[in-house]
């Protein structure tokens, strides 16, 4: 089967990764795409050889008897569309993060639900063997009961969270635009922009959500975060280190840092320097042999899931509706408390 994917929301990312990654896969084909800006349409759809375009995406999921639909419109704007495409019949990849509400988050996941689709975001190191692995031993007891958690993350994004244009962007087709990422009244800033990656990673190898964050931050030029220190308590009871940072060098590029402690040991995570150890206090450790190179973020890995789930393959959903919903609350609670100076509870577990 060669599963019939549409794309709504024809941005930087849309043309840079979403529909170029889905039409190197044999077993999906984009053959509409969606936008309210007809000038995007006609350059992308140009470029791309979609003939099928619409600025309707009620009547795009009427016509075109879509398996998969890709949500890339600006983060205040996933709900609508996440949902529309799971009431048509669709699985749905909705860009991080997966809302910027809880209510939102929950009408998408409550949405999957009912009409027994699945919805992916695409975190992607979620979908790397290293992060099976750490899931694998979390869950499997290894390092025993979880207690504690440090997070840590870093972006080159010091030009875009401060609303100047992304450097290395330049000669792209599109460019990310300020209003999504340097809007602090539209979801800009590095929590909503890149720390979903860290709390996908860390919701999806324990299996926790996060009960209660507290968090102070330093704002950008622009008025939003470039960078937070939260701490906060997970539902079984683990506390929770979690911090990140927009102004890495350019030539460095993203890495998270994770370690999570138990009563029997720990696990080690790193992309850049890529590592992944299991140390027990009985020494039975393990580690997993990693290239720097296998480190390093590849955006098409949950997209080429996506092209297979379409299909009708079985695929582990790493960063499902379930793990967006339980981002989401981290980082709506996270906003909160460094507004408020309190720590504030997610409703989340």
């Amino acid at each position: 089967m060669t599963a019939r994917i549409g794309v709504v929301g024809i941005g930087w990312w849309a043309v840079v990764m979403h529909i170029p990654t889905l039409q190197g896969c044999r077993d999906a084909e984009v053959v509409a795409i969606c936008d309210l800006d007809e000038e995007k349409l006609r350059v992308a759809g140009d470029r791309f050889g979609i003939a099928a375009r619409y600025r309707d995406l009620d009547r795009m999921l009427a016509q075109e008897r879509l398996d998969g639909l890709v949500v890339a419109t600006p983060h205040v704007a996933h709900a609508g569309p996440a949902v529309a495409g799971l009431e048509a019949g669709c699985h749905v990849l909705v860009e991080k993060p997966m809302a910027t509400s809880v209510q939102d988050a929950r009408a998408i996941a409550q949405a999957a639900e009912r009409a027994g689709r699945e919805v992916m975001v695409p975190t992607g190191l979620n979908f790397t063997r290293f992060s099976a692995k750490a899931a694998e031993w979390v869950r499997g007891g290894r390092i025993g009961q979880l207690r504690h958690v440090v997070a840590q993350m870093g972006s080159p994004l010091d030009d875009l969270m401060a609303g100047k244009p992304m450097a290395e962007t330049a000669d792209h087709l599109f460019r990310p635009p300020p209003s999504t990422w340097a809007d602090p009244k539209r979801a800009g800033g590095y929590g909503w922009g890149q720390m979903s990656h860290a709390l996908a990673w860390v919701a999806y190898v324990t299996d926790t959500g996060i009960e209660q964050l507290g968090c102070l931050d330093v704002k950008s030029p622009s008025g939003v975060d470039y960078y937070d220190a939260a701490m906060g308590r997970l539902s079984g009871g683990a506390t929770l280190a979690l911090s990140g940072a927009s102004t890495v060098p350019k030539h460095v590029g993203m890495h998270t840092d994770v370690r999570l402690y138990g009563t029997e040991g720990m696990v080690s995570f790193s992309n850049l320097p890529a590592r992944l150890e299991l140390r027990r206090h009985d020494g039975a450790d393990e580690a997993m042999p990693l290239t720097d190179f296998e480190g390093l973020y590849d955006g098409s890995l949950p997209v080429k899931a996506f092209a297979r789930l379409c299909a009708g393959e079985e695929v582990e959903n790493a960063s499902n509706a379930r793990n967006g919903l339980r981002v989401t609350a981290a980082l709506d609670a996270m906003y909160r408390a460094a507004a408020s100076g309190k720590v504030e509870a997610t409703g989340v577990s």
